[in-house]
């Protein structure tokens, strides 16, 4: 069963968990399997330090199996935390210890039959388990309908030693429950490492993976199904919840049709379901009634509208546009072009009468200097007001449009376009960027609809248009170049050395790592934003921001 939970939500998530198996029990299904932590959501972070959250766990836990009792036949396999028997005891940071496991409890005939606590605890990327968690060593196993099952919970399974114990206990099909947060390519390497795991013990292999957004993280569904052999026998669709049905006999998979094996996106349209996906379930999972975006003519705000509209439908989305002196006629035709094909509301708030009344309060305590900004950036933060203002005043969240690119170099204005509740593109590049963009107008394009970001907004040279003239280019490498290192060092740790021996020049190796490391402060007071590579800035990425250390280049 392929679900999305809300973290907390204990009572919600187990009505869900219910519904979702008596559909699977309507349909033949008699063994039911649940993601990881599907009766809390994934991941609970420090909710789990709280006594009162695992008690009303364990009684959701009860009352779910209670709440099943009428069908004596199905075997439930639900994820959850399972507190320790010291977990009331009082806790001080000189004694710190976890209080939990990551657990899987076995429902039957409406009680507990047995839990197992998951072996592998990540401590890497976006997980932080062992901070939570004790970890398990027993093997679990059951039987139903004449065959054997064992249970592994995620990174058990990416780990040869969980699946050796399952089968050494007798187990003959590895019942995987799992909460894997997406970035590009996680899907098939997924399956890959999976595969592995069928092969070194000939055993079948049933995956229930998470979906749905949750903060920065996008987990991305695509349950799957193994025989003895590695084959893949069924696959769920990715980003969509479903239940994904197999008939299994003498201890494997039985052969299924291929409609039964969803495919799997393309790159591109994978990334982009996962903005969207993000999107909608931060905005709905938190109860606000709409976005705004600032629209700036450029391709970075275009491409958050048009996720923003795939995610909500145009009517939860308004756009506004705020010119200043600098403001190209182009941008301000654009803008209101992309508006009025995605059928947005689409306002218009000039700052130039703002900016004037700050220039003037300002001018006798200013001294001008070659490369001041100051005035760039008050032309930010009035429309960082601005936007706040009628973000306070509707109660619909400020969806950010910063990129990777100029995130990682400081490119931004604290207040001001980093002012917001939520940065949509925040772990997309410059250069993906624009290739999202242009997927997206293809892909209306071949469901027989006009494009939607029109085509000057995509070819036309980026520029902040802070003052006249202007263009990225002026601060920063070229894109291309500032994108390749940037993934080179920051979401590779590539040694400097061999960044410089694949041709890149030290001026601009130099410039990327410099401006990275001093815009360290600014990101930590960005908004939270959709990961969607395996290093994002956020929970990946954990640099000091007061540093003296500098790399020889």
């Amino acid at each position: 069963m392929q679900c999305n939970p809300i973290v907390g939500d204990v009572g919600g998530n187990a009505a869900q968990i219910a519904h979702l198996a008596r559909r699977a029990y309507a349909l033949g299904a008699r063994v039911a399997l649940t993601p990881e932590l599907a009766l809390t959501g994934y991941p609970p972070e420090d909710l789990l330090l709280r006594p009162a959250f695992l008690a009303a766990a364990a009684q959701a836990l009860k009352q779910l199996a209670q709440d099943l009792s009428d069908l004596p036949d199905l075997v439930l396999v639900v994820g959850h935390p399972l507190a320790l028997a010291n977990a009331d005891a009082p806790r001080l940071a000189s004694t710190w210890q976890a209080v939990a496991c990551n657990a899987a409890s076995i429902l039957r005939g409406g009680a507990v039959q047995a839990t197992y606590c998951k072996h592998e605890l990540p401590n890497y990327q976006v997980f932080d388990e062992r901070r939570y968690f004790v970890p398990g060593d027993q093997a679990v196993v059951f039987e139903a309908g004449g065959e054997q099952f064992g249970i592994n919970i995620c990174e058990d399974a990416w780990l040869p030693h969980a699946p050796r114990k399952a089968r050494a206990a007798g187990a003959q099909v590895l019942l995987v429950l799992n909460a894997s947060p997406y970035h590009r390519g996680k899907t098939a390497e997924r399956e890959g490492v999976m595969r592995q795991r069928c092969l070194e013990n000939g055993m079948a292999l049933v995956a229930s993976q998470l979906v749905g957004g949750q903060d920065e993280i996008v987990f991305d569904g695509a349950s799957f199904v193994l025989d003895r052999a590695g084959e893949l026998v069924a696959r769920a669709p990715q980003f969509a919840e479903d239940i994904l049905l197999v008939d299994i006999g003498g201890g494997d998979v039985l052969k299924q049709s291929p409609a039964h094996i969803a495919a799997l996106k393309s790159d591109h349209a994978e990334v982009y379901s996962a903005l969207v996906l993000g999107v909608r379930d931060y905005v709905r999972k938190n109860g606000f009634p709409g976005v705004l975006v600032g629209l700036s003519g450029g391709v970075d705000s275009a491409l958050v509208l048009a996720i923003a509209v795939d995610a909500l439908g145009a009517g939860s989305v308004r756009a506004v546009m705020m010119p200043s002196p600098y403001t190209a006629q182009m941008s301000l035709d654009d803008a209101q072009a992309l508006a009025a094909r995605l059928g947005v509301q689409y306002d218009v708030l000039p700052i130039t009468p703002l900016f004037d009344g700050f220039r003037a309060a300002l001018g006798p305590f200013l001294h001008e200097q070659a490369g001041d900004t100051t005035l760039e950036n008050v032309q930010a933060r009035i429309r960082g007001t601005l936007l706040m203002a009628l973000s306070n005043n509707s109660g619909r969240i400020v969806l950010t449009t910063g990129n990777k690119s100029e995130m990682a170099m400081g490119y931004a204005t604290l207040y001001g376009d980093m002012a917001g509740g939520f940065a949509v593109i925040k772990d997309v590049t410059k250069t993906l960027v624009w290739e999202l963009a242009r997927w997206r107008n293809a892909h209306a394009v071949a469901q027989g609809e006009a494009e939607v970001i029109p085509q000057r907004i995509i070819s036309r040279a980026p520029s902040a248009e802070l003052r006249p003239n202007q263009t990225d280019q002026d601060s920063l490498p070229p894109y291309a170049v500032l994108d390749a290192i940037l993934q080179r060092y920051m979401e590779q740790d590539e040694r400097i050395e061999s960044i410089l021996a694949a041709g890149y020049s030290r001026a601009d190796v130099e410039r990327v790592v410099q401006l990275l490391k001093q815009a360290e402060y600014k990101r930590r007071q960005a908004p939270p934003g959709i990961r969607i590579t395996h290093r994002a800035f956020g929970r990946d990425w954990r640099y000091p921001i007061t540093s003296k250390f500098r790399e020889s280049l």
